[in-house]
């Protein structure tokens, strides 16, 4: 392989990893919040972002509504399932036994529900394609070439992240948030309401999950197991720190680039393997991941 040649793989591997990547960075963030939160792994998410994907599709192709309504509807749909879910079937699950394991069941119920649903329905029966947002034409940075599509999925998932770790940072919310996590009982100690917070926060999920639907989907083939995607949102979180949101959005940057690079510097078939080498690696290096907080032992 030539200097040149090595230079345009590299380029191009990077850019379409970054694209890529910002969605994966999207999916962890969402993982990560309703983790923070509950110490529960969501494993519905995936399918919520399937769900969230059909909602579109269905607003979209079915109903000829204009991207202006479909878009806005599809998030508001994305943010009352995931509330409600959390309102009316997790905080029983979570009352009644309070075990985590059961609240993993409870997700995993949920999952196996959208897909249900979407089958049923009948636009999950055969595979189908997103009309694509923007125009696939393609531009030239440097020498890597990238669609403006493209640009408007990494574009519109920063601005998405960095509007979510602004209302996290800065508002009276995002505050609430952050002390349910650390410390729920003090938390409602000073008057936060924990049943409240614990819905946003599904919802939030919900409402990333479905802005990470729509930057996908026009670049996949759509079927009702697209939410198998989520497995590479799983692999960000961890590379990243399971409790970290900053390390989520990382680490999903870590498994885009990583995969098209080696998909183009070593094999197509490859891809598949590159997200679980780089978690493995990370995780010899530092258990906890890249911004993980020190591991603590507790003496029983």
């Amino acid at each position: 392989m030539t200097l040149s040649l090595f230079i345009l793989f590299l380029e191009q591997g990077v850019a379409s990893g970054l694209v890529m990547g910002s969605v994966y960075a999207l999916l962890a963030l969402a993982i990560v919040i309703i983790f923070k939160t509950s110490e529960a792994p969501n494993f519905a998410q995936g399918d919520m972002m399937m769900g969230a994907a059909y909602v579109a599709l269905y607003l979209l192709v079915f109903r000829k509504a204009p991207p202006i309504v479909a878009i806005p509807l599809t998030i508001v749909v994305a943010f009352v399932v995931a509330a409600l879910f959390r309102g009316l079937v997790l905080a029983k699950v979570a009352k009644s036994s309070g075990s985590p394991v059961n609240l993993v069941i409870a997700t995993l119920g949920f999952s196996y529900v959208l897909r249900g649903l979407v089958r049923g329905a009948g636009v999950g029966d055969t595979p189908r394609t997103f009309p694509p947002l923007a125009s696939t034409d393609s531009i030239m940075i440097d020498q890597a070439s990238v669609t403006i599509l493209d640009l408007v999925i990494f574009g519109a998932a920063i601005l998405t992240m960095a509007g979510f770790f602004w209302m996290f940072a800065y508002t009276k919310l995002g505050r609430a948030m952050r002390a349910v996590g650390m410390n729920p009982k003090a938390a409602q100690l000073v008057g936060v309401n924990i049943g409240r917070i614990h819905m946003l926060v599904w919802g939030l999920s919900g409402v990333i999950s479905a802005i990470a639907a729509l930057l996908i989907s026009p670049k996949i083939l759509m079927t009702a197991d697209m939410g198998s995607i989520v497995t590479l949102g799983f692999a960000a979180a961890i590379i990243g720190g399971f409790n970290s949101l900053p390390g989520a959005v990382v680490g999903g940057f870590v498994i885009g680039v990583s995969e098209n690079l080696v998909g183009l510097f070593i094999s197509s078939r490859a891809i598949v393997v590159a997200p679980f080498v780089a978690i493995m690696l990370v995780l010899i290096v530092r258990p906890q991941g890249l911004f993980g907080g020190r591991t603590s032992i507790k003496k029983v």
